[in-house]
Parts: structure tokens; sequence; C-alpha cells
């Protein structure tokens, strides 16, 4: 009888029937398995272990591994860094040809030149990086005692600073500078751009008490150049550099000119959007443009009514256009939709002239900004659709930019053509191009708005047209511009083989060490046959006449001086039309600061529990 076991089982030995030798063999069978084991169990379990195979053999911990094996591993690891290594320091050391950048297209060679006027026509000072070596600071004390006024743009070949068309300048040089942004960086002229719109936005703020929360006047002009009334010396009476100035000049006040204020804003509301990645320097002009345009909409009146002067220049037929133009750019640069309420008010609109179908209303120029802001505005109808309240004026203005692009094209005969193919916006008055440029402009962007939304084309009447007929009258037109005319000239000084030698322009048709010598000595330098001695490069002068007939003559302006406004309208036509299509335009930095026009959808429901 056996004892109970508490553990279940018996408590007998069960006996092994293998001999000795058997458990030797067996044992030597299961070295292997108990070699990863401690060594200290090992040589307790199995004995001490072979010391040759021991010196043999690397414990890498997940493996044994022959030391011959890991030695060949190591050198071959080596030689392929080395041979890596060898392979990089030829490919670093050895010259080698990268493929040639691609070729710039005419319009890109044109715009390069195109900038470079508007540094010939700085005003104030100046340093050696502004790259025209015959131009030098000047006018350094305009405005004094009361104000300082250095700085700016003289306007065309005089040098006279007009607020109105130089406020409009750098509002186009921004527009283009906001939609073209990459093909400026792409061109390399990105920051040189950016310096053109600074130097003119700088001026305009000297122009009124940019510290003020309202003002009660500005600075519309600095210089003169009536000569019917006055017996002084001025601007227009005077052949003089500007460096040799010797007279003085007025700085004129106008306390109630709505359209100058609303021009103003527009430039700077425009070009804080521009420097919008400085901004300590963006929110000063944005400040700025909201104290002029509340300035514009109070004393109301037109500046030409109480600059006299201007009149005769640049005479302004009525303020309700710069008041959508200035509203619209505010908009875009504060995100307040007060402001977009403003420039869609369909009474506002008509005022301006939004619902009037006459051929006059769709030129683009320095008096008439109807159609830029029409323009601009379809661009918020198309890609981001506000609806209600907005929609109405909205689709209004959108129905009148597809009219005064219909009308642009020859086919649809709504202007005279030359026989050389310039479409007669201005009617057959002198100084054509830079309105043929300002169309050219609204066409290829408009056809970049419409690529950039998927949208094919749009219709004349029952014509349907596409995006590249825009494209192609926009380059019809700056081509003629740039040498395809009867005249086999290019009507930009310093682009192609043949331009015009005699320009309307006192600081290039004198020569720079001739000195101040009064204002009247250098006239036999106006009066010459020779060619200019400095080549005022960039510079679009002002176009034949009606019947394509240019005189190369210097004494003749119509002809021969070019404007600020004329070359922005050109910059930014040449900027639009370089790289070929594609409607590479930014389509979001015009609408940064503009809030959800929608509010945000509701967050999706908690998840359901039983």
């Amino acid at each position: 009888m056996h004892a109970h076991n508490a553990w279940g089982g018996s408590f007998d030995v069960s006996m092994d029937s293998a001999t000795d030798d058997d458990r030797s063999r067996n044992m030597d069978l299961d070295r292997a398995s108990l070699a990863r084991l401690e060594e200290t169990h090992q040589s307790w379990l199995l004995g001490p272990a072979d010391k040759k195979k021991k010196d043999q053999q690397v414990d890498l911990g997940c493996m044994l591994c022959s030391k011959k094996l890991l030695k060949k591993i190591g050198w071959g690891v080596l030689a392929v860094v080395v041979l890596i290594g060898i392979i990089v320091m030829i490919v670093k050391l050895v010259p080698h040809r990268r493929p040639p950048p691609a070729p710039e297209d005419e319009y890109t060679k044109a715009l390069h030149k195109v900038l470079m006027f508007f540094n010939a026509q700085k005003s104030g000072k100046l340093t050696k990086s502004n790259n025209i070596t015959w131009r030098a600071s000047s006018a350094l004390h305009d405005g004094e005692p009361n104000a300082d006024l250095s700085g700016g743009y003289y306007d065309a070949g005089d040098s006279i600073k007009f607020g109105f068309p130089g406020a409009f300048t750098i509002t186009i040089l921004s527009w283009s500078a906001i939609e073209y942004k990459d093909k400026y960086e792409a061109m390399g002229e990105l920051n040189h751009v950016r310096d053109l719109i600074k130097w003119g936005s700088d001026y305009i703020l000297k122009t009124f008490n940019k510290s003020a929360d309202s003002i009660s006047q500005v600075y519309a002009q600095v210089g003169a150049g009536n000569t019917a009334t006055s017996s002084d010396n001025n601007d227009h009476s005077c052949w003089e550099r500007p460096e040799d100035i010797d007279y003085d000049r007025p700085a004129v006040t106008c306390g109630a000119c709505s359209d100058l204020a609303a021009e103003m804003a527009a430039a700077l509301a425009a070009a804080s959007i521009v420097f919008r990645d400085e901004r300590k320097y963006s929110q000063e002009l944005e400040h700025g443009a909201k104290v002029l345009f509340d300035f514009a909409r109070g004393p109301r009146g037109r500046y030409s009514a109480v600059v006299e002067d201007a009149a005769l220049f640049y005479n302004s037929t009525g303020y309700w256009d710069e008041y959508v133009w200035g509203a619209t750019w505010l908009y875009y640069a504060t995100g307040n939709s007060t402001y977009l309420l403003l420039a869609t008010n369909l009474q506002l609109a008509t005022h301006a002239g939004g619902i009037d179908n006459s051929l006059d209303n769709r030129v683009f120029n320095w008096d008439n900004k109807l159609p830029g802001a029409q323009l601009v505005l379809t661009r918020l109808r198309l890609m981001m659709n506000p609806g209600f309240p907005y929609e109405n004026v909205l689709n209004l203005f959108n129905n009148q930019t597809d009219m005064a692009m219909c009308s642009y094209l020859p086919q649809f005969k709504a202007y005279n053509v030359t026989k050389g193919g310039l479409v007669q916006l201005n009617r057959g008055r002198p100084q054509p191009l830079q309105y043929n440029a300002a169309a050219a402009f609204l066409a290829a962007l408009y056809a970049d708005y419409l690529v950039a939304t998927d949208i094919p084309g749009w219709h004349c009447g029952p014509t349907f047209l596409k995006t590249t007929d825009l494209r192609n009258f926009a380059r019809s037109q700056i081509d003629y511009i740039l040498g395809d005319n009867p005249n086999k000239m290019s009507y930009v000084v310093g682009y192609g083989k043949r331009y015009p030698t005699h320009i309307h322009h006192r600081g290039a048709s004198i020569p720079s060490n001739v000195g101040s010598r009064g204002c009247t000595t250098a006239l036999k330098y106006r009066d010459t046959k020779s060619p200019n001695p400095h080549v005022l490069v960039g510079a679009m002068v002002g176009g034949p006449d009606s019947h394509d007939r240019f005189s190369d003559v210097r004494t003749n302006y119509n002809f021969t001086e070019p404007t600020i406004v004329g070359n922005a309208f050109l910059t930014a036509a040449l900027v639009a039309l370089s790289g070929g299509d594609g409607g590479r335009i930014d389509s979001n930095s015009l609408f940064s600061a503009i809030p959800p026009l929608f509010p945000p959808a509701p967050p999706p429901p908690a998840p359901w529990k039983p």
C-alpha cells in the first residue's frame, strides 16, 4: 500500500533503463540548444566549453557569428563606403555643364527695360543703386518750409509732381505686383518693382498728416506748368535738368478733393497688400488709406476745380469712379465689409457710370477708374461669390466687364482701328499708346481670371469667345508698341533695333556735365536735331497719330513725351503677357485680409451612445 501524495501522483521512482553511454551522447546533442545560456550556466550544465570553438565565434546577442565571416562583412562595408565617397568627390570636383535656363520671351526682355524708366523719373535723394548714371539727387527742398515733399516721381518730361496721376501709377504697379508676384520673382524683378512702389507710397505718406486720424487737406501738386497766365519761371517755361532747378516750385494744397484723396487711398491700400510681409509698414499704409478715404468722403469736390494748374494737364471729370475704386482696394486691404457695401452700392455705381454703355466709360485711364474697379470686383464674384447683398451690382459689373472686352476686339468694330492694327481707344486724340497698354492689361488679366476659375470664355451677344481671344488682342496691341507697326519702330526707348532718339525729356536731352546756367540757356538742347545725349531706357513715348504716322521730334511732346502712368500700364501688360499662356495669377494674396464670407459649418454631432 502506498502512502498518499498530496500533490497528486505516486511516490514511486521511475527507473530509467538508459545506460551512461546513452546519456553522454544525448548531452552532446543538447549542447547546441543550450548555447544561448549564460556562460556560468553552460559551465554548470555542460562542463567546460571548447575553447577553440569559442575563440572562433562572436556572440552578437541574437546569434553566434564566425569571426572570419564578420571580418569579411566589415571589410565589404568599408569598401562600399570608400567607393561611395570617391564617386561623390568625382561628381563635386569634375566640372559639369548645367542646362541653360529657358530664354526669356520678348515681353520679359521689354519689361526689364520699362521698369528702368521709373528709376530715371525719381525725385529726391537718390542712391547709387538707382543705376541711372546721368541722374542725381534733385528737388530736395520741395515743400519747405511747411512740409518735406522731397521724393516721389516726376510725371513726364518735365519736373512737376502731379498727385492725381502719380497716385494712380502706384495703384497700377501694386495691382500688377499682387496678381503676378511669382512672375516678377521668376524674372528677378520683384525687389525692383517693390522698391518702385515704396518710393511712391513713401511720398504719398508725406502729402498729408499720416499720424492723425482725420485730416483737412492734402498736398495735390509740387511745381507748376501754366505758362499762359504767369510770367514766372516754372517747370514748363524752363528747360533744365531736375538737378539744376533754380526757380521756385509751389506746393499746392487742396481741402475739397474727393477724387484725388480717394485715388491716394487706393494707392496706399493696394501697396499695403504688396508689403503685407512687412507688418509695420503695411499697417502704416493701411491707416493712411483709411484716413484719406474718410477725407475723400467729407467735403466733396473735384481736385482740378481747386488746383487750376492741374486742370490744364490732368483734369478730373468726377469723383464717383474713385469712390468705387478706392472702396474696392480698401476692402481688399482691410477685409471690412463696409467698404464692399459702398463699392457695390447701386446708386454710387450709377453715378460712376456703372450702368452706362458709352464707349468712353470702357476705356481705363487716369481719369476713369471704373473699368479697373469693375474687373477687380468681377474677380471677387468669380472666385468667392459673396452673394447677398452684393450680388446684384457684382453681376452688373461682371456684365459690364464682358461688354468692355467685346468692344476692345476689332471684329466688333466698336472703335476705329488704324491700318497698322492700333485700336483707337482714345478716339484719335494724341498720345494713344497709354490707353492701348491699359486695355491690353485688363484683357490679359481677365483671361487669367477666367482660366483660374476654369471658365473657358465669355459671350459677346450670341458669339462665344475663348480666353485666347483676349490674350491675342492684348498681344496685338503690345506688339504694335514694341515694333510690329507700319513704321517698324519700337515706341519703347532702348528696346529693339529702332526706337525714338529725340525724347521730350529735360533730363535726358541735356548733357549731365553742363550744370545750372539759368532757365532758358539749355533750350538749345531742346531744339537741336541731334539725338538725346542720354538714353531714357524703357520710356514708352506718346505714340503715333490716328494714321500710324510718327514724328521723332523733341519739341512735339504729343509724339515723343513719356509719362509714368503710361509706363505703369505697359509694365502691367508686359508682366501679364510674359511667360506665355497659363493664367498664372496669385489667387490668394488679394483675398488674404477677407474673413470667411459665410459662417463656418457646425461641428459634427457627438457619437451616439445607447
